[in-house]
């Protein structure tokens, strides 16, 4: 008897050799599996120690340097070493250091709708913007993924996210994702599939839905889901990959195990503060707040359509003196755009600083740690005590539009009112 499926179940069917229904386990074949710098040493390890001296599919397994690029210390370095080695050996793609950012690098080079992606990176869900099954998991099972061309999975259930109404002035998806995590919670969706839909979905370019997938897993989710469409051609036919499209939606009368609906016409601009990602208030509960550090870019809030909602509001103006702003495009394709639009231009001369396409100051590894007691309002995805680097430190997390009225003012500010 033919029973109508969610995104999830479908393409994990697809990849199986039986049908599935949420709660089932089942071995898949992976089509793109990847680590960065931050995992590829285990995973490197634990192939080792396997005997294995290949991958099963070296043309969809890939390397990256990205969170530490350039390395800012040995240890690093040295794990960039093994990385490059490894991949001579093996034949693997390898992305050095300035290749951009690893989920913004996937989307604009790699995945596609219906494919099973899996990264040693909890933020791998980003590619779940094209339809693809993304999801992040432990280096061990990556080193797997990566000598077998396998994985196993649950099957995991669905909460459909019903998205309808326009945004107002000054909203984006960076609020509606936080309003969510702030609904249900941190742990609100562990191992569920959020299957983002509605009229507001549907116009969304493909940035924001990746905004959207990328910060599922801070709501604990397995991964974030959208239908593939007409952006989702658009955005593939943008880097060359038009041919890559497949069209893939829920069926009609799939069976989801919590639907919420929200109206994004009555949303206001969010932050998230410290130091988890659910502690949600609007800006105007927050503003006023000191801040020492603006941070706009990441694999959430660092594409091209990020940095002109920032670039808009800083034109002309000139960040506050006793504040730190700091811009790092996700790739190298966002970088140039953003030079050829004169958005670098823009982000300089109001005083900002400019660096490499790269994770950044997000993973507190170098490029803007925080001092004790500092501030900083970001882009980012998380906003946990260590985050970047200090736990003597705060981070507040916002959409680019907050971020970069709060780089003039020196203070949480609401853009509306820029």
């Amino acid at each position: 008897m033919f029973r109508e499926k969610t995104l999830a179940e479908k393409i994990l069917k697809e990849h199986s050799v039986k049908d599935v229904k949420a709660n089932d386990f089942v071995i898949c074949e992976v089509d793109i599996c990847f680590a960065h710098d931050g995992t590829s040493q285990l995973a490197i390890e634990q192939i080792k120690k396997l005997g294995i001296e290949s991958v099963a599919k070296p043309n969809k397994t890939i390397l990256f340097m990205d969170h530490a690029s350039p390395s800012p210390r040995r240890e690093l370095s040295n794990t960039h070493l093994l990385m490059r080695s490894f991949a001579k050996k093996t034949g693997l793609i390898l992305h050095d250091v300035g290749c951009g950012v690893c989920h913004q690098i996937i989307s604009e080079s790699y995945a596609q709708p219906g494919d099973i992606v899996v990264g040693a990176d909890s933020h791998t869900c980003t590619a779940g913007a094209l339809g693809a099954f993304a999801t992040g998991m432990g280096s061990t099972d990556i080193a797997i993924a990566m000598a077998l061309g396998k994985t196993w999975l649950k099957v995991p259930e669905t909460f459909k996210i019903q998205v309808d109404g326009n945004f107002n002035r000054m909203v984006y998806a960076k609020d509606l994702m936080l309003y969510i995590i702030g609904e249900i919670g941190a742990n609100g969706a562990t191992y569920k599939s959020l299957e983002f839909s509605g009229t507001n979905i549907k116009i969304m370019e493909i940035s924001e839905r990746m905004t959207l997938a990328n910060m599922a897993v801070e709501a604990g989710a397995k991964c974030g889901l959208f239908s593939s469409d007409i952006k989702t051609k658009m955005y593939l036919q943008r880097h060359g990959r038009e041919e890559s499209f497949q069209e893939i939606y829920p069926d009609e009368k799939a069976k989801y195990e919590r639907t919420i609906r929200i109206d994004s016409s009555k949303l206001s601009p969010m932050v998230a503060c410290p130091d988890t990602v659910d502690n949600v208030k609007t800006v105007d509960e927050v503003k006023g707040v000191k801040v020492d550090q603006v941070y706009i870019g990441t694999c959430t809030n660092g594409r091209i359509e990020d940095l002109r909602i920032a670039a808009d509001i800083l034109k002309g103006e000139k960040k506050h003196n006793d504040l730190r702003l700091i811009i790092v495009p996700t790739s190298p394709k966002t970088y140039i755009e953003a030079i050829n639009e004169g958005i670098i231009e823009t982000f300089m001369e109001s005083g900002g600083m400019i660096m490499a396409p790269s994770c950044g100051p997000c993973v507190g590894v170098h490029q803007g740690i925080l001092g004790n007691g500092e501030t900083c309002l970001s882009t980012q995805n998380r906003n946990f005590k260590g985050r970047m680097g200090n736990p003597e430190g705060f981070i507040y997390l916002s959409s680019p539009a907050t971020a970069a009225a709060t780089a003039i003012m020196g203070e949480i500010t609401d853009p509306r009112e820029i």
